[in-house]
Protein backbone atom coordinates (compact mmCIF):
# COMPACT_ATOMS: atom_id res chain seq x y z
CA UNK A 1 0.00 0.00 0.00
CA UNK A 2 0.97 3.55 -0.58
CA UNK A 3 1.35 5.17 2.63
CA UNK A 4 1.55 8.71 0.82
CA UNK A 5 -2.22 8.28 0.22
CA UNK A 6 -3.15 7.82 3.91
CA UNK A 7 -1.83 11.29 4.66
CA UNK A 8 -3.43 13.19 1.73
CA UNK A 9 -5.62 15.67 2.94
CA UNK A 10 -8.61 14.22 1.16
CA UNK A 11 -7.75 11.18 2.57
CA UNK A 12 -8.01 12.50 5.96
CA UNK A 13 -11.05 14.78 5.67
CA UNK A 14 -13.01 11.61 4.43
CA UNK A 15 -11.72 9.46 7.55
CA UNK A 16 -12.92 11.82 9.73
CA UNK A 17 -16.38 12.33 8.19
CA UNK A 18 -17.03 8.82 7.94
CA UNK A 19 -15.86 8.45 11.08
CA UNK A 20 -18.32 10.92 12.66
CA UNK A 21 -20.96 8.74 10.70
CA UNK A 22 -20.10 5.13 12.21
CA UNK A 23 -20.19 6.38 15.67
CA UNK A 24 -23.53 7.70 15.86
CA UNK A 25 -25.48 4.81 16.85
CA UNK A 26 -22.97 3.73 19.49
CA UNK A 27 -22.73 7.43 20.91
CA UNK A 28 -26.84 6.96 20.65
CA UNK A 29 -26.65 4.01 23.04
CA UNK A 30 -24.15 5.10 25.55
CA UNK A 31 -25.95 8.22 26.08
CA UNK A 32 -28.64 5.98 26.66
CA UNK A 33 -27.17 3.96 29.17
CA UNK A 34 -25.63 6.56 31.11
CA UNK A 35 -29.25 7.66 31.45
CA UNK A 36 -30.12 4.34 32.73
CA UNK A 37 -26.99 3.79 35.01
CA UNK A 38 -27.20 7.18 36.69
CA UNK A 39 -30.69 5.44 38.59
CA UNK A 40 -28.47 2.81 39.52
CA UNK A 41 -29.97 0.13 37.17
CA UNK A 42 -27.37 -2.11 35.12
CA UNK A 43 -28.39 -2.48 31.80
CA UNK A 44 -25.63 -4.55 29.89
CA UNK A 45 -28.20 -5.89 27.80
CA UNK A 46 -27.86 -3.23 24.82
CA UNK A 47 -27.30 -4.95 21.78
CA UNK A 48 -29.90 -7.19 22.54
CA UNK A 49 -32.56 -3.50 22.60
CA UNK A 50 -30.25 -2.47 19.61
CA UNK A 51 -31.31 -4.90 17.39
CA UNK A 52 -34.66 -4.87 18.27
CA UNK A 53 -34.84 -1.10 17.80
CA UNK A 54 -33.08 -1.73 14.48
CA UNK A 55 -35.38 -4.29 13.13
CA UNK A 56 -38.31 -1.98 14.56
CA UNK A 57 -36.99 1.29 12.61
CA UNK A 58 -36.35 -0.77 9.08
CA UNK A 59 -39.67 -2.25 9.42
CA UNK A 60 -41.28 0.28 9.91
CA UNK A 61 -39.55 2.79 7.56
CA UNK A 62 -39.79 -0.15 4.66
CA UNK A 63 -44.04 -0.27 4.82
CA UNK A 64 -44.48 3.31 5.20
CA UNK A 65 -42.28 2.88 2.07
CA UNK A 66 -43.85 0.45 0.23
CA UNK A 67 -47.23 0.07 1.92
CA UNK A 68 -50.84 1.27 1.09
CA UNK A 69 -49.42 4.73 3.45
CA UNK A 70 -46.39 5.48 1.04
CA UNK A 71 -48.14 8.04 -0.18
CA UNK A 72 -49.53 9.81 2.46
CA UNK A 73 -45.62 9.10 4.58
CA UNK A 74 -43.57 10.21 1.42
CA UNK A 75 -40.45 11.63 2.51
CA UNK A 76 -41.27 11.09 6.38
CA UNK A 77 -40.98 6.95 6.04
CA UNK A 78 -37.75 7.57 7.38
CA UNK A 79 -38.39 9.38 10.42
CA UNK A 80 -41.28 7.30 11.40
CA UNK A 81 -39.06 4.49 11.13
CA UNK A 82 -36.45 6.35 13.61
CA UNK A 83 -39.54 6.53 15.72
CA UNK A 84 -40.79 3.14 15.94
CA UNK A 85 -36.58 2.45 16.88
CA UNK A 86 -37.39 4.48 19.86
CA UNK A 87 -40.70 3.01 20.74
CA UNK A 88 -39.57 -0.71 20.64
CA UNK A 89 -36.22 0.61 22.62
CA UNK A 90 -38.65 2.10 25.45
CA UNK A 91 -40.78 -1.54 25.30
CA UNK A 92 -37.35 -3.42 25.91
CA UNK A 93 -36.50 -0.98 28.91
CA UNK A 94 -39.93 -1.99 30.08
CA UNK A 95 -38.90 -5.64 30.41
CA UNK A 96 -35.83 -4.78 31.89
CA UNK A 97 -37.33 -2.38 34.30
CA UNK A 98 -40.34 -5.23 35.42
CA UNK A 99 -37.23 -8.00 35.70
CA UNK A 100 -35.03 -5.97 37.62
CA UNK A 101 -36.87 -3.12 39.37
CA UNK A 102 -39.91 -4.54 40.25
CA UNK A 103 -38.92 -8.62 40.37
CA UNK A 104 -35.77 -7.43 42.14
CA UNK A 105 -33.83 -10.26 39.96
CA UNK A 106 -30.10 -10.28 38.87
CA UNK A 107 -29.28 -7.40 36.73
CA UNK A 108 -26.42 -9.21 35.20
CA UNK A 109 -28.46 -11.96 34.40
CA UNK A 110 -31.38 -9.59 33.50
CA UNK A 111 -28.98 -8.04 30.69
CA UNK A 112 -28.35 -11.76 29.10
CA UNK A 113 -31.73 -12.68 28.64
CA UNK A 114 -32.24 -9.23 27.18
CA UNK A 115 -29.37 -9.85 24.53
CA UNK A 116 -30.72 -13.28 24.00
CA UNK A 117 -34.36 -12.29 23.55
CA UNK A 118 -33.66 -8.95 21.40
CA UNK A 119 -31.43 -11.24 18.96
CA UNK A 120 -33.79 -14.10 18.92
CA UNK A 121 -37.39 -12.07 18.33
CA UNK A 122 -35.46 -9.95 15.89
CA UNK A 123 -33.71 -12.67 13.37
CA UNK A 124 -37.43 -14.78 13.60
CA UNK A 125 -39.33 -11.79 12.76
CA UNK A 126 -37.19 -10.82 10.22
CA UNK A 127 -37.52 -14.01 8.55
CA UNK A 128 -41.49 -14.47 9.04
CA UNK A 129 -42.03 -10.90 7.66
CA UNK A 130 -39.56 -10.52 4.99
CA UNK A 131 -39.70 -13.27 1.97
CA UNK A 132 -36.55 -11.15 0.79
CA UNK A 133 -33.72 -11.09 2.15
CA UNK A 134 -32.28 -8.11 0.25
CA UNK A 135 -35.28 -5.57 1.09
CA UNK A 136 -34.02 -2.14 0.97
CA UNK A 137 -34.85 1.26 2.58
CA UNK A 138 -34.38 4.59 1.07
CA UNK A 139 -32.87 6.34 4.52
CA UNK A 140 -31.64 10.17 4.70
CA UNK A 141 -29.58 12.04 2.46
CA UNK A 142 -26.93 14.60 3.47
CA UNK A 143 -28.29 17.46 4.49
CA UNK A 144 -25.37 20.43 3.85
CA UNK A 145 -26.03 23.50 6.50
CA UNK A 146 -25.91 26.23 4.55
CA UNK A 147 -22.80 28.65 4.55
CA UNK A 148 -21.37 26.54 7.29
CA UNK A 149 -21.10 23.69 4.88
CA UNK A 150 -18.50 26.14 3.00
CA UNK A 151 -15.88 26.45 5.30
CA UNK A 152 -12.80 24.75 4.05
CA UNK A 153 -11.98 21.10 5.62
CA UNK A 154 -14.26 21.66 8.37
CA UNK A 155 -17.29 22.29 6.54
CA UNK A 156 -17.05 19.30 5.19
CA UNK A 157 -16.06 17.29 8.17
CA UNK A 158 -18.70 18.50 10.85
CA UNK A 159 -22.02 20.58 8.35
CA UNK A 160 -22.59 17.99 5.30
CA UNK A 161 -24.33 15.02 7.51
CA UNK A 162 -27.12 13.85 6.75
CA UNK A 163 -29.91 14.64 10.41
CA UNK A 164 -29.34 11.77 12.27
CA UNK A 165 -25.66 13.36 12.64
CA UNK A 166 -26.97 16.74 13.77
CA UNK A 167 -29.78 15.22 16.08
CA UNK A 168 -27.01 13.24 17.64
CA UNK A 169 -25.04 15.92 18.82
CA UNK A 170 -28.26 18.24 19.99
CA UNK A 171 -28.59 14.84 22.14
CA UNK A 172 -25.57 14.54 23.86
CA UNK A 173 -25.96 18.52 24.90
CA UNK A 174 -29.87 17.44 25.69
CA UNK A 175 -28.83 14.76 27.98
CA UNK A 176 -26.10 16.35 29.82
CA UNK A 177 -29.00 18.89 30.81
CA UNK A 178 -31.29 16.71 31.54
CA UNK A 179 -28.82 15.15 33.82
CA UNK A 180 -27.74 17.71 35.63
CA UNK A 181 -29.79 21.43 35.09
CA UNK A 182 -33.20 19.91 35.92
CA UNK A 183 -35.30 18.25 38.71
CA UNK A 184 -35.70 15.05 37.11
CA UNK A 185 -32.18 14.81 36.71
CA UNK A 186 -31.44 15.25 39.83
CA UNK A 187 -34.09 12.75 41.04
CA UNK A 188 -32.43 10.37 38.45
CA UNK A 189 -28.79 11.03 39.84
CA UNK A 190 -29.89 11.15 43.97
CA UNK A 191 -31.54 7.26 43.00
CA UNK A 192 -28.46 6.13 41.87
CA UNK A 193 -26.35 7.43 44.27
CA UNK A 194 -28.60 6.93 47.73
CA UNK A 195 -32.11 5.58 47.07
CA UNK A 196 -33.12 5.43 50.83
CA UNK A 197 -31.93 9.18 51.11
CA UNK A 198 -33.71 9.67 47.97
CA UNK A 199 -36.74 7.82 49.52
CA UNK A 200 -36.92 10.08 52.56
CA UNK A 201 -37.09 13.33 50.69
CA UNK A 202 -40.44 12.10 48.97
CA UNK A 203 -38.81 10.38 45.57
CA UNK A 204 -40.89 7.62 44.09
CA UNK A 205 -37.63 5.28 43.53
CA UNK A 206 -38.79 2.75 41.73
CA UNK A 207 -40.96 5.71 39.19
CA UNK A 208 -37.54 7.00 38.47
CA UNK A 209 -35.96 4.27 37.51
CA UNK A 210 -38.61 2.94 35.25
CA UNK A 211 -38.30 6.12 33.78
CA UNK A 212 -34.63 6.51 33.67
CA UNK A 213 -34.59 2.91 32.12
CA UNK A 214 -37.17 3.38 29.45
CA UNK A 215 -35.73 6.82 27.98
CA UNK A 216 -32.19 5.41 28.13
CA UNK A 217 -33.69 2.24 26.49
CA UNK A 218 -35.46 4.31 23.95
CA UNK A 219 -31.99 5.69 22.85
CA UNK A 220 -30.51 2.85 22.51
CA UNK A 221 -33.33 1.55 19.91
CA UNK A 222 -32.60 4.55 18.61
CA UNK A 223 -29.04 4.07 17.45
CA UNK A 224 -29.92 0.35 16.13
CA UNK A 225 -32.61 1.97 13.90
CA UNK A 226 -29.94 4.43 13.05
CA UNK A 227 -27.84 2.01 11.87
CA UNK A 228 -30.37 0.02 10.07
CA UNK A 229 -32.34 2.76 8.62
CA UNK A 230 -30.09 5.44 8.11
CA UNK A 231 -26.48 3.75 7.83
CA UNK A 232 -27.12 0.45 6.39
CA UNK A 233 -30.17 0.77 4.97
CA UNK A 234 -30.93 -2.96 5.29
CA UNK A 235 -30.90 -5.83 8.20
CA UNK A 236 -29.28 -9.04 8.99
CA UNK A 237 -28.49 -11.12 11.22
CA UNK A 238 -26.01 -10.25 13.80
CA UNK A 239 -26.12 -6.42 12.52
CA UNK A 240 -24.86 -4.76 15.42
CA UNK A 241 -21.95 -6.20 15.41
CA UNK A 242 -21.49 -6.00 18.95
CA UNK A 243 -21.65 -2.23 19.01
CA UNK A 244 -24.12 -2.21 21.92
CA UNK A 245 -21.05 -3.91 23.86
CA UNK A 246 -18.67 -1.41 23.11
CA UNK A 247 -21.63 1.45 24.47
CA UNK A 248 -21.44 -0.74 28.02
CA UNK A 249 -17.92 -0.27 27.91
CA UNK A 250 -17.90 3.76 26.72
CA UNK A 251 -19.87 4.19 29.63
CA UNK A 252 -16.85 3.34 32.38
CA UNK A 253 -14.68 5.29 29.71
CA UNK A 254 -17.01 8.16 30.10
CA UNK A 255 -17.05 8.06 33.66
CA UNK A 256 -20.65 8.20 33.42
CA UNK A 257 -20.85 11.89 31.41
CA UNK A 258 -22.65 12.71 28.05
CA UNK A 259 -19.14 15.19 27.30
CA UNK A 260 -16.87 12.53 27.43
CA UNK A 261 -19.21 9.79 26.46
CA UNK A 262 -18.79 11.61 22.86
CA UNK A 263 -15.04 11.17 22.55
CA UNK A 264 -15.04 7.86 23.05
CA UNK A 265 -17.56 7.13 20.62
CA UNK A 266 -15.82 9.55 18.41
CA UNK A 267 -12.68 7.31 19.06
CA UNK A 268 -14.52 3.95 18.31
CA UNK A 269 -16.17 5.92 14.96
CA UNK A 270 -12.72 6.99 13.96
CA UNK A 271 -10.96 3.37 13.77
CA UNK A 272 -14.05 1.85 12.64
CA UNK A 273 -13.77 4.60 9.43
CA UNK A 274 -10.08 3.27 9.26
CA UNK A 275 -10.26 -0.03 9.13
CA UNK A 276 -12.74 0.12 6.23
CA UNK A 277 -10.63 2.63 3.96
CA UNK A 278 -7.30 0.68 4.54
CA UNK A 279 -8.99 -2.87 3.48
CA UNK A 280 -9.55 -0.62 0.51
CA UNK A 281 -6.00 0.80 -0.16
CA UNK A 282 -4.81 -2.18 0.79
CA UNK A 283 -3.90 -5.28 -1.73
CA UNK A 284 -6.18 -8.12 -1.90
CA UNK A 285 -3.60 -10.72 -2.30
CA UNK A 286 -1.65 -12.09 0.80
CA UNK A 287 1.87 -11.84 0.96
CA UNK A 288 4.56 -11.17 3.78
CA UNK A 289 3.99 -7.45 3.50
CA UNK A 290 -0.40 -7.61 3.90
CA UNK A 291 -1.61 -7.19 6.59
CA UNK A 292 -4.58 -9.38 7.66
CA UNK A 293 -8.34 -8.27 7.15
CA UNK A 294 -8.99 -9.77 10.14
CA UNK A 295 -6.51 -7.24 12.31
CA UNK A 296 -8.39 -4.58 10.74
CA UNK A 297 -11.50 -5.72 11.59
CA UNK A 298 -10.86 -5.88 15.00
CA UNK A 299 -8.77 -2.80 15.24
CA UNK A 300 -12.01 -0.57 16.64
CA UNK A 301 -12.47 -3.29 18.98
CA UNK A 302 -9.13 -3.42 20.88
CA UNK A 303 -8.98 0.97 20.84
CA UNK A 304 -11.91 0.90 22.30
CA UNK A 305 -10.85 -1.89 25.24
CA UNK A 306 -7.69 -0.11 25.27
CA UNK A 307 -9.98 3.19 26.38
CA UNK A 308 -11.41 1.43 28.78
CA UNK A 309 -8.06 0.13 30.76
CA UNK A 310 -7.26 3.74 30.62
CA UNK A 311 -10.47 4.53 32.57
CA UNK A 312 -10.11 1.45 34.68
CA UNK A 313 -11.02 3.10 37.95
CA UNK A 314 -14.89 2.77 38.76
CA UNK A 315 -14.65 5.55 41.42
CA UNK A 316 -17.20 7.74 39.41
CA UNK A 317 -19.55 5.23 39.00
CA UNK A 318 -23.24 5.75 40.67
CA UNK A 319 -23.08 4.57 44.57
CA UNK A 320 -26.02 2.48 44.00
CA UNK A 321 -25.68 0.98 40.93
CA UNK A 322 -26.44 -2.39 39.98
CA UNK A 323 -28.16 -2.79 43.55
CA UNK A 324 -31.82 -3.64 43.92
CA UNK A 325 -33.94 -1.47 46.29
CA UNK A 326 -36.17 -2.38 48.68
CA UNK A 327 -37.96 -0.34 50.72
CA UNK A 328 -37.44 0.05 54.40
CA UNK A 329 -41.15 -0.48 56.16
CA UNK A 330 -41.67 0.37 59.96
Amino acid sequence: MNWDQVFEWGFLIALATAGIRLAVPVLLAVLGEVITERSGVLNLGLDGVMVIGGLAGFAAAYFFENGPLAEAAGAWSAWLGLGAGVLAGMGMGLVMGVLTISLRSDQVISSVTLVVLGHGLANYFYQQTFSSLTARVTGLGPVPIPLLSRIPVLGEILFDHNPSVYLTAVLVYLTWFFLFRTTWGLKIRSVGENPAAATSSGVNVELVRYAATMIGSGLVGLGGAVLTVVQLRLFREGITAGRGWIAVALVVFARWQPGLALVGALLFGLADALQYRIQALWPTERGSGAIPYEFLLMLPYVLTLLALFYRKERQDAPAALGKPYVKETR
